[in-house]
């Protein structure tokens, strides 16, 4: 067994695990209720206007606009009137042209480019949303856009009317997640600098595989808070949203990377070697990662050189990438699967390590189960049309998603760095626990007054004699 610093993991009873469960659950909800009592994440103005077959160009103007607005969505949505049980399947040609307006009125921003695109319009009873639009930061207090679309008549069925909605983020909701990013920042740098001074005793030889790994997830949830987020309303640039995304991503890689490594590492005794042992985790996690952050740039460059792109336009990169993304992740999954059973069958009757692979299965099920069911109640509606990296940030309904979300995360490290740091008599028991000097201290009552049934046999030549022969001998007396 290798060398390990302290757990404050060990000392606990069953009274404290339920209670470090409650404070967790406590801590979780009261960050939901706080975000159920929250702004509302996505503020919306909607623009009808009618359509006849000879209608010029559709010239809207968005509300005014600051920058915790964040970004701006035009989207439209058909109004037919047609006959019981129509269904509607067809292409539309549809050209789009920008302008940003100052406060004052004045145009200094008067794109000469005008942006061709074709958006499948899908109705039944009702149409689908189609994304006009879509600026990821703001340079101006408003923006007028000209839409004109070509061929949106259907046979049979009449167009009553097309209302075009703007949707940008809610300025106090911009305010509610500046300030509770920079807490959960204040939180887990305090985290942070309490877990490395419990440490500090201890040679880094001795740290178990979890602290080891909680020294590294601590800064990068540090990041993953991003403390550099209010460059966002202070800097007009892509460069802000682009860092918090690189963050996120880095954060999430390295939890499911610390999950293979410690169900892995748990059963690996000693020397682990970064050939056989870590490179093909981190090749796999990698290429997740990689992944991850190919599809966030590929659809922001694209966007900022055309604000109406999608990735319909270049469907076949697009949708191979998301297969790819989906084959490493599973891989993935059944590499954790399988090491986390083989971990369970191996080590479930080992003192100390076993209850180092329950606590840590337990509490990771835990916020699985709450993250699927938040990702469920976040995605399970009808999303965005179009629109597969841009309709990922519309798509918290409202504030308790979010915070839930980030809570969860910061919660479940917070719980990782209370249980694994050492406690406070921690380097008085690792220096006498095995002193033979002290070994009285770990011995029962009983074998302290009567002694142990080993103490009690005879010696023959200096040394114990067996309990059979001494059994055989005490009956020939």
């Amino acid at each position: 067994m290798e060398p390990l610093a302290p757990m404050r993991l060990y000392t606990l009873s069953k009274r404290h695990f339920v209670l470090v469960f409650v404070v967790f659950f406590l801590c979780f909800g009261l960050t939901v209720f706080i975000g159920i009592l929250g702004p509302k994440i996505i503020e919306s103005s909607i623009a009808s206007v009618e359509f006849s077959n000879k209608s010029e160009p559709f010239t809207l103007k968005s509300p005014p606009l600051t920058t915790y607005n964040q970004e701006l969505w035009l989207t439209c949505l058909v109004k037919l009137d047609g006959p019981e049980g129509f269904i509607v399947q067809r292409d539309v040609n549809m050209s789009v042209k920008i302008s940003g307006v100052l406060s004052d009125g004045s145009v200094p921003y008067d794109s000469k480019v005008v942006h061709n695109r074709t958006r499948s319009l899908h109705c039944t009873a009702k149409c689908d949303e189609i994304i006009v639009a879509h600026l990821g930061y703001l340079n101006y207090t408003q923006y007028r856009i000209i839409v004109d679309f070509q061929n949106l008549q259907t046979p049979g069925v009449n167009i009553n009317y097309l209302n075009f909605t703007w949707k940008s983020y809610n300025p106090l909701f911009s305010q509610v997640e500046i300030w509770f990013r920079f807490v959960f920042v204040v939180f887990t740098f305090m985290v942070t600098c309490l877990f490395a001074h419990s440490l500090r005793k201890f040679s880094m030889r001795d740290w178990g595989i979890e602290q080891k790994w909680m020294s590294i997830l601590l800064p990068l949830l540090l990041l993953y808070n991003d403390p550099f987020f209010p460059l966002s309303f202070l800097v007009n640039s892509w460069f802000p949203g682009m860092l918090d995304d690189l963050f996120q991503s880095l954060f999430l890689c390295a939890l499911l990377l610390f999950w293979l490594c410690v169900y892995h590492g748990i059963r690996v005794q000693g020397e682990r070697k970064c050939l056989t042992f870590y490179l093909p985790k981190l090749f796999l996690v990698g290429l997740l990662w990689l992944a991850a952050v190919t599809l966030g740039i590929w659809q922001t460059v694209n966007e900022l050189h055309d604000p109406t792109y999608q990735y319909r336009v270049d469907t076949g990169n697009f949708q191979g990438m998301k297969i790819f993304f989906l084959v490493v992740a599973s891989l993935y999954i059944f590499y954790l699967v399988f090491l986390v059973v083989r971990a369970c069958s191996e080590l479930k009757n080992m003192p100390y390590v076993d209850l180092r692979l329950k606590f840590l299965t337990a509490l990771t099920f835990v916020v699985l189960v709450i993250s699927i069911a938040i990702l469920f109640l976040r995605f399970g509606v009808k999303v965005l049309q179009d629109n597969f990296v841009a309709e990922l940030s519309t798509h918290y309904q409202n504030s308790a998603e979010f915070l839930s979300f980030y809570g969860l995360l910061n919660f479940y490290l917070y719980t990782l760095a209370f249980v694994y740091s050492p406690s406070k008599n921690a380097l008085y028991e690792s220096q006498f626990k095995d002193n033979p000097a002290f070994s009285m201290l770990n011995d029962t009552d009983d074998e302290v007054i009567y002694g142990s049934d080993y103490e009690e046999m005879p010696l023959q030549n200096g040394k114990p004699l067996s309990k059979n022969k001494y059994q055989d001998e005490s009956d020939s007396d």
